[in-house]
């Protein structure tokens, strides 16, 4: 499979003609820790049981204390919520539930007199089918007749109407959704609910930079782009190739999305909106404002977007690294992943994030390994991303098939929703041991709150002599220093079950990072095998590691615990 994905990349290479010449020289955001907030669950303000824009006002000044240098938001925009947010109504106004626009406001002012940049979620591919454009849409209204992707049907073999060809749905099922009233089949790569907007149609692209243009001038840092690989589907309606003939048909990965997630149309419009932000910068005379995409494409697709000015995601330590990866799973990966990041330019590392099972609980039982990959993400070049609740070690939550509430949990039915709901990583913040952990007055939230919020929030670790908390800014501290920004990089194994990163930067000591992955006790001789002091200090070490700042580490007799996390200077 990822040989095909590659191959396609290879020889469809990106046009020169769209490839904007900009600005390589640092931005803000190349060592930069990014902390994602989840509005529902970071902080209720008016006792309702949901988070609010007032609430994450009113918990500023944590992010700041983290060592955060930014806050992202997933979507805040009008929504009937059929995707919690990613089904969008208007792009330019706040869901109600969330607050206002003056809210949104005294947000960002205040967001920016703590030295915190704003980023916000865009959702460029679809909107949802309440939105007025889509009405106007369905009863051919210009100039929203053409803002979406509509087909004829195809006749079947009994006269029967068929979709237009054999595109599916990521939330399963067929792609093409019959509306009555127009009379044709309207795609959607996700909710029927979320019909995909049609970028080859100017009016629309323009609209779309419209709404880049509005949350620029109220004070918005940069963009992380919703599914920015998939604005554009193939012109001729060409089927998709079968992937995997084992999967029923309706499963998303039974055929390769050769025509659907890795069009080459695409780097144009991110080309755009690069070229747009960028004018606004300069006009403005404010700092470059920050470019993310979320692209699932293999990694040759991924890195032309280098070229357009925007970083893709790097999703590594989500989908290809899991508990169970070796020391040397990780050592090849990322190795492969910095070999091919274009001369210049910096990588990123997402911890975790609102798709995804909470990092404490995909790399360890009961959290014991939660310190692990915010530690090594941030020792490592370039910028972080990690989802709130990592910095005290948040694990997942059990959810009943009847507590559902995630839409794609919910629609895989009770035999799969454990596997495909997001809900156990979206519990409310636990921010200390009071009714709804400090979340909420209401004992009533709209997710349940763990039930381990007793003894696992932020004020306990705070009053802790050590925490995951601690440790999460002693790193982020340690993130600013000048080795960590400039200094070299070499990712190897120390021992077979011993990763080590270590940082050199010329007339400083270096910095070695030590992660067993195996659960036992390990020896090995760090010195011989990394070239580091026979004697350093301890600058901080995950939780349950036995050690303690300060003290003394011979790197010739190295010893970690089992699943022990150590950053020696």
């Amino acid at each position: 499979m990822w040989a095909i994905l590659v191959l396609v990349s290879l020889i469809c290479p990106i046009s020169n003609s769209y490839i904007v010449n900009y600005d390589t020289s640092e931005n803000w955001w190349t060592h930069s820790v990014i902390y994602q907030i989840y509005p529902r669950s970071f902080k209720d303000s008016n006792g309702d049981g949901l988070g609010d824009i007032p609430g994450i006002t009113s918990k500023l000044e944590h992010v700041k204390d983290t060592g955060a240098d930014a806050l992202y938001l997933s979507p805040i925009f009008t929504s009937p919520q059929k995707d919690f947010g990613y089904d969008i109504t208007n792009y330019t106004d706040i869901y109600e539930d969330f607050g206002t626009l003056e809210d949104f406001d005294e947000m960002v002012s205040k967001a920016h007199d703590l030295g915190l940049k704003v980023i916000l979620d865009y959702v460029p591919n679809h909107s949802s089918d309440e939105h007025v454009w889509f009405q106007n849409s369905v009863d051919k209204i210009p100039p929203y007749d053409d803002y979406y992707v509509w087909k004829d049907p195809r006749e079947g073999p009994n006269g029967e109407r068929l979709p237009p060809n054999d595109w599916l749905s990521a939330f399963g099922g067929s792609a093409w959704e019959w509306n009555d009233k127009r009379q044709q089949y309207y795609y959607h790569v996700y909710l029927a609910g979320q019909p995909d907007f049609n970028y080859r149609n100017p009016a629309l692209r323009k609209e779309m930079e419209d709404v880049l243009s509005f949350w620029l001038a109220r004070g918005v840092d940069g963009f992380r782009v919703d599914s920015a690989n998939l604005l554009f589907e193939d012109a001729q309606l060409r089927n998709e190739p079968l992937m995997d003939p084992s999967l029923t048909p309706d499963n998303y990965e039974h055929i390769f999305h050769k025509y659907t997630r890795i069009l080459d149309d695409n780097y144009e419009v991110v080309a755009s909106w690069r070229n747009l932000m960028d004018r606004f910068s300069l006009e403005t005379k404010t700092d470059r404002k920050f470019l993310i995409l979320e692209v699932h494409a293999p990694i040759p697709h991924k890195m032309g977007y280098y070229d357009v000015g925007a970083d893709p995601f790097n999703f590594m330590f989500l989908f290809n690294l899991t508990g169970k990866s070796t020391a040397s799973d990780f050592n090849r990966l990322i190795n492969e992943w910095l070999d091919v990041i274009p001369e210049g330019r910096k990588t990123n590392w997402i911890v975790g994030n609102h798709d995804n099972h909470r990092v404490a609980t995909r790399f360890g039982k009961n959290g014991s390994r939660a310190d692990q990959m915010t530690m090594l993400a941030i020792m490592l070049p370039g910028m972080v991303m990690v989802y709130n609740g990592d910095e005290i070690g948040m694990v997942d939550k059990f959810f009943t098939w009847e507590e559902t509430m995630d839409p794609f949990g919910c629609q895989t039915g009770p035999d799969g929703y454990q596997l495909n709901s997001r809900d156990p990583e979206r519990t409310p913040f636990q921010w200390d041991a009071s009714v709804s952990a400090g979340f909420s007055e209401n004992p009533k939230t709209w997710l349940p709150v763990h039930d381990n919020y007793k003894k696992l929030n932020l004020a306990n670790q705070k009053k802790a002599k050590f925490s995951h908390y601690k440790v999460f800014q002693a790193m982020t501290r340690l993130k600013k220093s000048q080795i960590l920004r400039r200094g070299s990089t070499e990712v190897k194994l120390a021992s077979k079950d011993v990763l080590a990163v270590v940082r050199r930067l010329k007339g400083q000591k270096p910095i070695a990072l030590l992660i067993n992955f195996s659960d036992f006790p390990v020896e090995f001789d760090a010195k011989l095998k990394l070239n580091l002091p026979e004697e350093m200090d301890v600058y901080i070490a995950s939780v349950r590691s036995g050690l303690k700042t300060g003290q003394k580490f011979n790197t010739s007799q190295a010893r970690l615990r089992g699943s022990a996390t150590v950053v020696l200077i």
